[in-house]
């Protein structure tokens, strides 16, 4: 054998390793492509809201009350987002809206006794999984993932996408 023969067959190798991690990454995001799909189905079936609509009725939940306003900035989206959530919500009868006896010029969004059983009849959500094992790994760790994370989405084109953090592969703005 010579040695551009071997060359030739090490190049080939490194390529069809190369070509089977790039179809490895593929799976991976399919896998969790897939994971957010199935989480959605589950949680409309159970709950009869979206990923967002539920994520903004646990926040509602996890306080006395709030505003619009404040959930938009936890959200970090607009607050029209947020008031077309709300509306959903408020027609589905798991929360209301309330003048504030602080500030009349405030609007106080709170969860209902349905709202509660929405939250306690609902899947596990697959985002508090992922926090409770995220937040289980050692610091260097998670550094580690959310770089490649972001490095993935900066691949995709997404990084100036705008996204809330809700596991959820449809447009949060579609979910009013």
């Amino acid at each position: 054998m010579q040695l551009s023969d071997s060359f030739a067959t090490i190049t080939a190798i490194t390529r069809g390793a190369r070509m089977d991690r790039t179809d490895q990454s593929l799976i991976a995001l399919r896998r969790i492509l897939r994971a957010t799909e199935i989480y959605g189905r589950k949680l409309a079936t159970a709950a009869g809201l979206t990923a967002v609509q539920f994520r903004v009725l646990q926040i509602v939940a996890d306080r006395t009350s709030c505003t619009a306003t404040q959930i938009a900035q936890q959200m970090r989206v607009s607050q029209a987002t947020i008031t077309a959530l709300v509306d959903k919500l408020v027609k589905h009868g798991v929360v209301t809206r309330e003048k504030s006896q602080t500030d009349r010029r405030q609007t106080n969004i709170v969860i209902t006794e349905a709202g509660r059983d929405t939250i306690r009849r609902a899947p596990d959500a697959l985002q508090q999984r992922y926090v409770r094992k995220f937040e289980a790994l050692e610091d260097w760790e998670q550094a580690q993932l959310v770089a490649s994370l972001e490095r993935v989405a900066t691949l995709l084109d997404a990084e100036d996408i705008d996204a809330a953090p809700v596991l959820d592969t449809s447009d949060f703005r579609n979910h009013s």
